[in-house]
């Protein structure tokens, strides 16, 4: 009697979950034009976990039906139904991970807390499944293997090293540990990651007297006044802890005492030894990092992280950086001497500090170039660089945009454009925008596929966004940017082309997926038409006058072009040696902030600066794992990039049709099917070399 009671229950059970999942609009496949978009009007916070556990398991059957096939490995039955499977949780995590970036209340962080560790544990599952290993290993390893085309073979050594370097060798004892560090590391980045947003989110500084705003332009007081409107205060104006409140204020601010205040708590984000201090957490991760890295039988954590890299050894990405370092170093002296020539004219009885240094370097820049930022800004509207872009991408990638209103959106800040073919008319992605900071929205600017391109399964077009914090300021005005924001812009939709110009068959090696310091090469590289004649004269248009940038501004501007290069070298290059020095660290049990006080004095770094990224608020390196032992992939990147860049100013110039065709056949719209070695030689004809680096940046380059 109890057996049947029980089994009555147990359906009874299986019953509700099962009418509870059937309206859970997470659990239904994307619906709508464009192949399916995401239903955000239809999502409830309180809907992620049920649909989450559901896609989760069903992800996890498909994974066991792969491995448990009684037929011979091939590749479709097992690489491609792999490229096939957990298709709903794909697209739930999708927009679990925009929530997660764009949408982070309370609510959804004890969700987050909760889940990212379970996401951890089926990844595991997954990675030490050994029969699946088996017949990966049998496809990759087969003796007809030539047959496959060269797309399917470089699939076929993506899974087979990607299974090996998680562990998929180890024996068993050593795959339960790392499972264990695997779930443990996901709550630790989710902690990291909630205690610096928190920082930059309850943090701020007030004014309440006019003269606190000294320096600051209408436009960037306007800004600051509406975020204390928008934070419910009565005041003069706010400057949020995040970095597009901070460099502007720290640029124009005369009052050196506000400009210290400013610069201390945006430097101390993670920092403060308090409720959300990342210090400890920091140390969990390392050690827990390189405990993994032995595990797997290397020697250091970033031995391990580069073992799928163009660098592949620490040792290469330490030459390249150390290589750049030094001029970069020298040249801040140079113009630090400048600097406090005129802070020793102006009378003032202080050394350069880290809170002076853009405020002074802009000063520099105005008397050395004839060059004000606040001359260029007006010329700078964010809507007419947006158009730039599309304009841009038509000229060098045949590319149109579209803005359409037919799809929801997770905000209604968020546009969003239909992208297309000129040539062909064939509708290649969509392409999401959402530009204003905004509270529960992570710092920074950065590129999203909600959906990868792929003919797997059909012909699947992909889904992008570009995500930026700009200010918003007085309504029904435009908004300006600086010069460097203006750049940061055209470098995100670079990744964003990457993806909409991607023409692959399998989604894993679609668009962006490629090795971590090469994704930033197209990005990179796409900064450079910003600059261009063609660009400045029909998008820098006057937000007032809406005429164009005068060609005398635009020559000042290309003669400052390498202007404070120094500062923004040695600002990255240090956060880059620091995260690859801690990596190489085989005992990280360290105290974080000595470690970082010795490293930079090792390195001679200017007292002048400090770390674009110190180390309690490093989130490339501790939100997760993708940047870990890769924040030298900038640099590295900006070498290929600034070489690629050669190719087409050795031709007919940046808009060179047949440059820009190798550009698109061997960089775009090739993803991650062929190694970026020989993706590479195939653009330029040779391998890459830092000579253009050196040239870019106004550095002496070192006779071989």
């Amino acid at each position: 009697m109890k057996k049947i009671i029980l089994t009555f229950l147990m359906s009874i059970s299986m019953f509700i979950a099962n009418a509870q999942n059937s309206s859970n609009p997470f659990l239904k496949y994307w619906t709508g034009p464009y192949g399916g978009v995401p239903a955000f009007t239809d999502y409830k916070i309180a809907d992620f976990k049920p649909a989450l556990e559901t896609a989760m398991r069903e992800k996890l059957d498909e994974i066991n039906a792969i491995a448990n096939n009684p037929k011979p490995a091939t590749f479709e039955n097992t690489l491609v139904a792999l490229e096939k499977a957990g298709k709903k949780l794909t697209q739930i995590k999708a927009v679990f991970d925009i929530f997660s970036s764009n949408l982070n209340t309370d609510e959804f962080g004890v969700l987050e807390s909760e889940m990212s560790p379970k996401f951890s544990e089926l990844n595991n599952k997954i990675f030490q499944n050994s029969k699946l290993f088996e017949r990966i290993s049998a496809v990759y390893n087969a003796p007809d293997k030539s047959k496959l085309t060269p797309e399917q073979q470089r699939l076929a050594w993506l899974y087979y090293s990607n299974f090996v370097r998680e562990g998929a060798k180890a024996d068993a004892k050593s795959k339960e540990r790392i499972g264990k560090i695997n779930q443990e590391l996901a709550g630790l980045f989710t902690k990291f990651s909630q205690n610096l947003l928190a920082d930059e989110n309850e943090r701020s500084i007030g004014f309440t007297e006019a003269q606190e705003l000294l320096g600051l332009t209408t436009e960037l007081i306007n800004s600051y006044q509406a975020k204390s409107k928008e934070l419910g205060r009565n005041d003069l104006g706010t400057v949020a802890n995040t970095r597009s409140y901070v460099e502007p204020f720290l640029t124009y601010s005369s009052v050196r005492p506000i400009r210290k205040m400013v610069w201390e708590q945006f430097v101390k984000r993670g920092d403060n030894g308090d409720q959300n201090d990342n210090n400890a957490t920091v140390v969990q991760i390392l050690k827990l990092r390189a405990e993994k890295a032995k595990l797997l039988g290397f020697k250091s954590f970033a031995d391990w992280s580069l073992s799928n890299t163009m660098a592949q050894k620490p040792e290469k990405t330490l030459d390249l950086m150390l290589s750049v370092w030094k001029p970069a170093v020298e040249k801040v002296h140079q113009d630090v001497a400048e600097m406090q020539k005129i802070v020793d004219a102006e009378g003032g009885n202080f050394k350069i500090e880290p809170w002076d240094y853009r405020y002074y370097a802009e000063k520099v820049r105005k008397a050395k170039y004839d060059l004000d930022e606040n001359e260029v800004k007006p010329y700078l509207q964010l809507e007419k660089l947006r158009e730039g872009m599309f304009w841009v991408a038509g000229e060098i990638f045949n590319l149109s945009f579209k803005q359409i209103n037919n799809v929801p959106v997770f905000h209604q800040d968020v546009r969003v454009w239909e992208v297309s073919n000129k040539v062909t008319g064939k509708v290649v992605g969509v392409w999401y925008f959402d530009p204003y900071a905004r509270k529960g929205k992570r710092s920074g600017a950065w590129m999203t596929a909600y959906r990868e391109q792929s003919r797997v399964d059909g012909d699947v077009i992909t889904i992008v966004s570009n995500n930026c914090n700009f200010i918003k300021g007085n309504e029904n005005e435009p908004i300006l940017v600086s010069w460097e924001d203006a750049s940061t812009l055209f470098h995100e939709f670079g990744h964003a082309l990457h993806g909409l110009n991607s023409n692959v068959t399998y989604p894993s090696l679609s668009g962006t997926n490629t090795p971590r310091d090469y994704v930033e090469f197209p990005s990179q590289i796409l900064e450079r038409w910003l600059a261009t004649p063609e660009v400045l004269n029909r998008f820098a248009l006057h937000y007032k006058t809406n005429v164009p940038m005068p060609m005398t501004l635009v020559n000042r501007i290309e003669k400052a072009a390498n202007f404070n290069e120094g500062f923004s070298t040695v600002e990255t290059i240090s956060s880059a040696l620091v995260d690859m020095k801690l990596h190489l660290l085989e005992n990280p049990d360290i105290d974080l902030k000595q470690f970082e006080k010795e490293t930079l004095e090792k390195l001679n770094m200017p007292t002048e600066i400090v770390m674009r990224h110190r180390i309690p608020q490093f989130g490339h390196l501790f939100s997760s794992d993708d940047y870990a032992a890769g924040y030298y992939g900038y640099l590295w990147a900006d070498a290929i990039s600034a070489d690629a860049t050669e190719a087409f100013t050795e031709g007919k110039g940046m808009y060179d049709k047949a440059v820009a065709k190798r550009l698109y056949e061997n960089v775009f719209s090739i993803g991650n099917t062929i190694d970026p070695e020989i993706a590479y030689k195939k653009f330029r004809g040779r391998s890459s070399n830092t000579d253009a680096l050196m040239r870019a940046r106004n550095f002496p380059i070192e006779k071989k």
